[in-house]
């Protein structure tokens, strides 16, 4: 191979190089922090003051249903394979029930605990 076969992928990262280059530059000069600009400088570049706090404080509530919706959209993200893989292993002569099936019992266990502990209701 000769140096002119590598010269479509060194223009694309030099291409790319400049780019990013130019849009840190260009962030720089006219961004947010630019000296000189009062307007920029202030918390809301529309022009209207603030009303209230500026950011609502969020219960723990919310931070726990988020990552239980978390756990269970990736155990779904574990099962579709599985799902999608389980008449082809039947064939085969693999039983591959098991394993899944005692992924699914410590989820459900763990949302059976969670029930328990009152940590799905809101108005606690």
């Amino acid at each position: 191979m000769e140096l002119v076969d590598y010269l479509p992928v060194m223009i694309q990262i030099l291409l790319a190089v400049v780019i990013a280059a130019a849009i840190l530059i260009a962030s720089h000069i006219f961004g947010q922090r630019a000296r000189g600009n009062y307007v920029k400088d202030s918390a809301y570049e529309c022009g209207m003051l603030e009303e209230g706090k500026p950011h609502p404080k969020f219960s723990v509530k919310f931070y726990v249903v988020a990552m239980l919706f978390i756990l269970f959209d990736i155990e779904m993200v574990f099962m579709i394979p599985w799902v999608m893989v389980y008449r082809e292993l039947l064939a085969v002569g693999v039983l591959d029930f098991w394993p899944i099936l005692f992924f699914l019992f410590i989820l459900t266990l763990g949302l059976v605990y969670e029930m328990k502990k009152k940590g799905l209701e809101w108005e606690r």
